[in-house]
Order: C-alpha cells, then structure tokens, then sequence
C-alpha cells in the first residue's frame, strides 16, 4: 500500500522589501537641501581654479582665504558682532523669559507676542524697518547699529529657549527657597539659574550661528566700512565664483553649523535629564 507524502505549506512568511514614498520623500529633500553644500565642500579641495574640471586635491585655497585681510577682517565684524549681540540677548532676554512665566502685569499677552515676532518676521522686513527706525531718529549706521539689529532677533531666539525650560520647572522650588529665608535674588541665582544654564546656552549658541550667518539685515544696517563676513562673500560671489570663496563658505558653515549642533545636542541633555529625574 502507497504511502502519499504532501508537503505542508511553509509557515515561514516572505519578506517583501518594502520602500516607503516617505522615505523617498525624506531622501529627496535631504539631498534638496545638503547636496549643494557637498558639492561646495568638494570644489574648495579642487586643485583648478576653475569649476569646470577637476585637476586634484589641494587645502591652498583655505590657507588663501586665511591670509586674505579683508576676509578676515570682515570674518573680525561678524565674530565680534554675534558675540556683544548673544551677550546682551542672554542678560535680557533670561529676564524676559523669566518675567513673562513669572509675573503677571497688564498687557503682558500683547508684550508677549511682540516679543516673540521676529523669528516669524521676513528677514527683509526687519532690515527695512530697522534702517526707516534709524533714518528717522537720524542714527548714523555703524558697527553698532548692526549689533542692535542682531539683538532684536537674537533676543527673541534666546528667550524662547528659555521660557521653554522655565515652564517645564516646579514653581514651588522658588517658594521652598523663599520660606527658608532666601530673597528673591538669592532664589533666582542659586536656584532658577542653575536650572535655566543648558537652555540659556543652548539659546546662545543658537542665535550666535543666526547671527554670523545672517546677510539681509547686517546689509540694511552697516556703515561706516564696518563689513560682515556673509557682506563681504555676496560682494565677491556676484562677480565670479572662485575656490577661496568655496573655502572660506564651508569655514564659516563649520562654525555655525558647530554652534548649532553643539545648541541642539545641550538641549537634548537637558531633557533626557529632566525625563529621568
């Protein structure tokens, strides 16, 4: 008698590589966004001082930029400007963020939302209305006038950062202090200010990389010879595209892209510690 063997059907799923159109999505406007700056980053190591061939690899057009003295010069401005314009913003606008999370005053809303615009606002509308401000009180534009341009928006990126960490704190920590004999500034320097530290530079670091970045305002604001870093590029960059330019764009991409990852990275910490606690 046949004994007929059927072979069971395997259980075993088939795995089907799937590739989802939101990855393709994502990929595609990844490569939008950084391809341009890959493509840079390569031409500045180009041997050729023409784009249209390869010839091989150098670092002379970095070390021809860093002994360019208008170049640096202007790299002089903008590091000078972004660091007296985030100094200023994280004095005022740590009082600011505490004031508005703390206090209660009439008109507080409207203050609030004046306060927090020009993150939203077109860069070219806040240079116009800075240069119509300062024409119409007869300020002369200075080096000064554009380090009181960047504070405007400096100040508005630094404070939200902190209100952010200021309404995720316990409020009674400030009243425990207070009920042992603290004053109120006492309880603000040895206990909200320890708390608010990462947020406060984090929002630094964050509005120093906007502000050595930042063109359209600085060109509605400066005089007096004093010239920007991104100035001083666009000046060059309309007449012809050379390699030193390339270098000199990835450099300061370095240091701005730095801060800001460096900004982000301190944020992270700190709520990874706050989740934790």
């Amino acid at each position: 008698m046949a004994i007929v063997m059927q072979a069971k059907p395997s259980s075993m799923p088939k795995t089907k590589f799937s590739f989802p159109w939101q990855t393709a999505f994502a990929l595609l406007m990844l490569g939008f966004l950084y391809l341009p700056i890959l493509v840079m980053a390569v031409y500045s190591l180009n041997e050729s001082a023409s784009s249209a061939k390869w010839t091989g690899v150098t670092l002379k057009w970095y070390a021809r930029a860093l002994q360019d003295e208008r170049m640096m010069a202007a790299l002089g401005t903008s590091l000078q400007v972004a660091v007296i314009s985030v100094a200023i913003s994280a004095v005022v606008g740590t009082l600011m963020a505490v004031g508005l999370s703390r206090y209660r005053f009439p008109g507080k809303v409207a203050y609030q939302t004046v306060a927090y615009l020009p993150p939203i606002v077109p860069d070219i509308t806040m240079g116009v209305a800075t240069l119509v401000a300062l024409a119409t009180f007869a300020v002369p534009l200075s080096f000064w006038t554009i380090v009181a341009a960047h504070v405007v928006f400096c100040l508005a990126y630094v404070a939200l950062t902190i209100s952010t960490r200021i309404n995720d704190l316990d409020p009674n920590l400030e009243e425990a202090a207070l009920d042992l004999g603290a004053t109120p500034f006492q309880a603000f320097i040895k206990v909200l200010l320890p708390e608010l530290s990462p947020a406060i530079l984090s929002g630094c670091l964050l509005a120093f990389a906007l502000s050595m970045d930042d063109l359209v305002i600085s060109s509605f604001t400066s005089g007096g010879g004093a010239s920007t870093l991104p100035m001083e590029i666009f000046s060059r960059i309309r007449r012809t595209v050379k390699p030193d330019l390339n270098a000199l764009s990835v450099l300061l991409l370095v240091i701005s892209g730095g801060a800001a990852i460096a900004a982000e990275v301190i944020r992270y910490r700190s709520a990874q510690k706050r989740l934790q606690g």
